[in-house]
């Protein structure tokens, strides 16, 4: 079966700086897949080059089968969708607004032109303010939401572009346990049949997110395994969990 999304000899130079050096991964379709490591591992340098927010060195991207090296955010999001580490929702716009933007972005040309398109992304838009819990707060401006409302809504942007691969940066940063376990069963909810990518810097929301977990540690995959496999792993606690051999 054809990858959802492979990585091949991926290297990526800041002047001299080596921060990839010849990542190689394969995700699987509908498989969660965690990205663990130290900070400054080239974790979100490398959401950078599969989002085409950058360009690699070396090596080859390859998503659902095309080969997306290089190209543009505007060609890549046809086949992935994005979150960042930082609130990327439109403050002022209202709640169901946000989802109706990425909802118009993602439909066909065909669609636009067809005189109940408004409808229909309106429902579509609804159907996802439904599921990331956000229906009381449609017509609220954005930035009235709290912290862990504004990042819901940030997933809701990404899924309503109706990409089969999601990816996610650190989806439960700055947020408190209960928050971050209510986030993580919203993931969990909304992702179903999808792809997820997913960096994430708590073990304990990895445990309980992902079926396989990578670990980037000076700009190498070291390991590649089940979350208890990685827990074992003696490279894995040496580099990353800091526990001594």
């Amino acid at each position: 079966m054809t990858a959802a999304l492979e990585l091949r000899g991926i290297a990526k130079r800041f002047g001299a700086t080596h921060v990839l050096r010849g990542v190689d991964l394969r995700v699987e379709q509908g498989e969660r897949h965690a990205i663990i490591g130290p900070n400054g591992a080239g974790k979100s340098t490398l959401f950078n080059l599969i989002s085409g927010r950058a360009k690699p060195d070396e090596g080859r991207i390859l998503a659902q089968g095309v080969d997306i090296t290089g190209q543009p955010p505007e060609r890549v999001s046809r086949v992935l969708a994005r979150s960042f580490q930082t609130t990327s929702v439109f403050t002022g716009l209202t709640v169901l607004d946000n989802l109706r933007c990425a909802t118009l972005g993602a439909a066909s040309s065909r669609m636009l032109d067809r005189w109940f398109a408004s409808r229909a992304i309106d429902l579509q838009a609804r159907a996802m303010l439904d599921a990331i819990g956000l229906a009381a707060r449609a017509d609220e401006p954005a930035a009235r939401l709290t912290y862990a409302e504004q990042r819901a809504l940030d997933l809701g942007i990404a899924l309503a572009t109706n990409a089969p691969l999601v990816l996610l940066d650190e989806p439960t940063a700055g947020m408190n346990r209960a928050e971050a376990a209510r986030a993580l069963a919203l993931i969990r909810a909304t992702t179903q049949g999808r792809t997820l990518l997913v960096i994430e810097h708590d073990m304990d929301a990895v445990s309980r997110l992902a079926d396989r977990v990578s670990v980037l540690v000076r700009g190498r995959v070291i390991a590649s395994d089940t979350p208890d496999g990685i827990r074992r792993n003696g490279d894995v606690q040496q580099a990353y969990l800091g526990v001594a051999r």
